[in-house]
């Protein structure tokens, strides 16, 4: 039994605001070697003009899902943001072939022949989406994550540059103490170290990606780890990235 306890219900779309939803998926275990965690997954699904829809870091698709989002729209984007944040994909590309696979640099390279298809890399080229959606590469030594801004709802969506776990849905004293040690905690989440060492070597080139997102001013922001915030969207990215400013 994993220490973390999901956000349930699973597999389910949750609406965020008009034209935005949530799914929130399994635990799954991530890390190398024996340092090993508990992470809880999270996709957003954005609903475009005329229907089309933008698929950032896919969850699982079971069938009842798959009606789900069918409903909706037109399965057009599908989106890995980072080279840590593809694994669904293929299921997606699988159910939906028509739709169009962007993903982040060394995605492929970390993917071994799991992404089928042609793909494309974000910030290769404009976006189809760039008229509605706004995005913000921010490279680092490890990866590089696209943090990206829905416009009408005024959401940012981001994936692993911050994290926010809530202790109340830890089961095990060691993983508690791991994550206060990281300063990944709610209310209080931020980018975990590890993360931040790789970004700092690119210093000047991450804080002014960073000062682009916090320009966006979102009300909320979305994060695919832990407890995402509701609300004062701007507050929390000045707060959880103020490492970098």
């Amino acid at each position: 039994m994993s220490c973390l306890r999901p956000y349930q219900p699973l597999d389910t779309l949750k609406p965020v605001a008009d034209d935005i939803w949530i799914v929130d998926g399994p635990v799954i275990s991530f890390g190398f070697g024996f340092l090993k965690g508990p992470f809880s997954t999270r996709m957003t699904i954005v609903r475009l003009a005329g229907g089309r829809l933008f698929v950032h870091s896919p969850t699982p698709l079971p069938a009842s899902l798959e009606a789900e989002v069918r409903a909706l729209g037109e399965v057009a984007f599908l989106v890995a943001p980072n080279r840590i944040h593809y694994w669904w994909l293929a299921d997606w590309q699988a159910a939906f072939p028509s739709a169009e696979a962007h993903v982040a640099p060394r995605v492929l390279e970390q993917a071994k022949g799991r992404i089928a298809g042609p793909v494309r890399e974000l910030g290769a080229a404009p976006a189809p989406w760039s008229g509605e959606i706004d995005a913000v590469a921010v490279a680092g030594a490890y990866m590089t994550e696209f943090v990206f801004f829905h416009r009408a709802s005024k959401t940012a969506i981001v994936t692993d540059l911050i994290e926010n776990f809530e202790l109340g849905r830890v089961d095990c004293r060691w993983l508690r103490l791991l994550l206060r040690l990281a300063g990944i905690a709610d209310p209080h989440g931020t980018t975990p170290p590890d993360l931040r060492q790789t970004f700092r070597r690119n210093r000047q080139a991450v804080k002014a990606a960073v000062e682009k997102i916090v320009a966006w001013a979102p009300e909320r922001v979305i994060l695919a780890h832990g407890r995402w915030y509701a609300e004062h969207g701007t507050a929390e990215l000045r707060r959880a990235l103020g490492w970098i400013l």
